[in-house]
């Protein structure tokens, strides 16, 4: 986790590692610094990443899949994916279900897709945005910081509470719902969160 400090931390197969393994992520991904004390010692890293991950949805890998190929029961793709606990799932704030490519696609090129330097001058310019506005980028806002920077109209307002009833999510993810739609905001250089970018923000978590 140190070693990936202001960059990138990648899990492939996030639910092969051990589980208390995984909860050890909670902290660092909160604060930014790892702390480990042996007997009467105490260190401290710092540990400010980006978690990135991945995982099939079931043992077997075809949980959904329409060539009905899963034969998992509920309880094995339940007991699967309870490796991963829900406070954890509640840190990170995209979460993105893949579907599998169908072969023809693995060979057809398809129409190009926007390319990397008009993708990468996006990011810079919403990011400078982000510090000319508070000093650091969106991700570090405080909850003082996200009621000024984050102001939602009243029907987006009730959009947003009714999105966390539903999904169930804590007060944690209606924060970090906050910071995502105020990113997607900044990308499309808008002074202010729309409905648009907030139920964006909230899509990626209905996975």
């Amino acid at each position: 986790m140190s070693l990936a400090h202001h960059g990138v931390l990648f899990l492939d197969e996030l639910t092969e590692w051990n589980r208390s393994v995984l909860e050890v992520l909670r902290e660092p991904m909160e604060s930014g610094r790892i702390i480990i004390s042996r007997a009467a010692r105490q260190s401290e890293f710092p540990a400010r990443f980006q978690l990135v991950a991945a995982m099939n949805p079931c043992p077997c890998g075809y949980f959904g899949d329409p060539s009905g190929r899963c034969h998992c029961s509920p309880e094995q793709v339940a007991r699967y994916r309870s490796r991963v606990s829900g406070p954890l799932l509640d840190r990170i704030d995209i979460q993105i279900e893949v579907a599998r490519q169908p072969t023809t696609a693995l060979s057809n090129r398809g129409p190009a897709g926007e390319s990397t330097e008009p993708v990468r001058a996006r990011v810079q310019a919403a990011r400078q945005l982000q510090l000319d506005r508070a000093g650091k980028p969106n991700a570090l806002l405080g909850t003082r910081e996200l009621m000024r920077d984050c102001q939602l109209t009243s029907a987006d307002q009730k959009l947003l509470e009714r999105a966390i009833d539903k999904l169930n999510l804590s007060a944690r993810a209606y924060h970090r719902i906050l910071r995502l739609a105020r990113t997607v905001a900044d990308l499309a250089s808008a002074d202010r969160i729309s409905t648009q970018h907030l139920s964006e923000a909230i899509g990626y978590r209905r996975s």
